[in-house]
């Protein structure tokens, strides 16, 4: 141990102390990402609405909870918030006719506003965890991880049970195939608008969460959260992949973006500890993201060149 303090390397009892707050983080993140999934997975739209809604969530829980309402009454009231940012984005581009990616960052742009005005043109408000009875706090680390795998497990079921019901599988059939799903009498305006809401409430939601656990709200809180979404859909769905040679059912899947999640906070709680620059996280981020994307091409190509060369072998025999 001297050896390691003389060489100026960090501590690994420090690292372990840490990850224990990486896991509840992620798990928080990783609710978000099963919001962003409904629209970048099942709906096939890259929706840039989650950074505003994310920020909405906190906003709208904070400010409820100062006025004196009930944790829990507060975050639901929060993802009605998210419900209704998403609808906007859902209305600008089914009813407008903006193309998608564009009425996610014109919503985005308004939230902004729109946050500032509900936390009383303040920047930031704070929850004081000692003052009111949140539901999750990094004051109980261990308490928030279990309180986000239960709140975790129960949204993935209750995502399980209604993407198999009627509506929800017309909400995959419009993601996977647009043209058919309207030949069969699918309204795939309406499923859009539908995805859209349910993604920016569960994004909001976390956002809620995220509020409670580091005690407060601010406006620039989900700025870059879709990038964190994707980073943890993309490195689930390796994980999941590689795990099981099978594949991987839907319920399963949802389970390893909530994984994901946990394992992105984990490096970034790792690139914290060997104290590299905090301003460098964001290309952090996407290094991470670009080489767990590039992961499935890779085999892919890799299994392609396999097998090319067995089939030349063959045809030399």
């Amino acid at each position: 141990m001297n050896t390691i303090v003389c060489l100026g390397l960090p501590s690994i009892g420090n690292l372990i102390s840490r990850m224990p707050g990486g896991v509840a983080q992620g798990i928080i993140w990783g609710i978000m990402a099963l919001g962003l999934y409904i629209t970048f997975r099942l709906l096939d739209i890259a929706d840039l609405t989650v950074d505003g809604s994310f920020a909405t969530g906190g906003a709208v829980t904070v400010m409820l909870i100062l006025a004196g309402w009930p944790a829990w009454a507060a975050s639901l009231i929060a993802m009605a918030a998210g419900v209704a940012a998403g609808m906007c984005t859902g209305l600008l581009h089914t009813r407008l006719g903006i193309p998608a990616i564009l009425s996610g960052i014109l919503t985005q742009f308004a939230l902004y506003s729109i946050n500032l005005r509900i936390m009383g043109m303040a920047a930031n408000k704070s929850a004081n965890p000692d003052a009111f009875n949140l539901i999750i706090s990094m004051r109980n680390i261990p308490g928030a991880i279990l309180e986000g795998f239960i709140i975790g497990a129960a949204l993935i079921a209750l995502m399980y049970w209604y993407f198999g019901t009627e509506q929800g599988s017309a909400i995959r059939a419009t993601g996977s195939n647009s043209a058919m799903s309207r030949a069969q009498g699918i309204n795939t305006d309406n499923m859009k608008l539908i995805g859209l809401a349910l993604s920016n409430g569960i994004v909001a939601f976390a956002g809620a969460l995220m509020a409670q656990y580091q005690g407060f709200a601010d406006v620039n809180m989900g700025r870059g959260s879709i990038v964190i979404g994707l980073a943890a859909i993309i490195i689930g769905e390796v994980i999941c992949d590689g795990l099981l040679s099978k594949g991987c059912n839907f319920g399963i899947r949802l389970s390893f973006v909530v994984m994901g999640g946990v394992v992105y906070y984990i490096v970034m709680v790792i690139i914290l500890w060997l104290k590299l620059d905090p301003n460098d996280l964001k290309l952090f981020t996407a290094l991470i993201v670009a080489v767990f994307l590039a992961v499935p091409y890779i085999q892919t190509q890799a299994k392609r060149s396999f097998r090319s060369a067995a089939k030349a072998h063959q045809k030399g025999e």
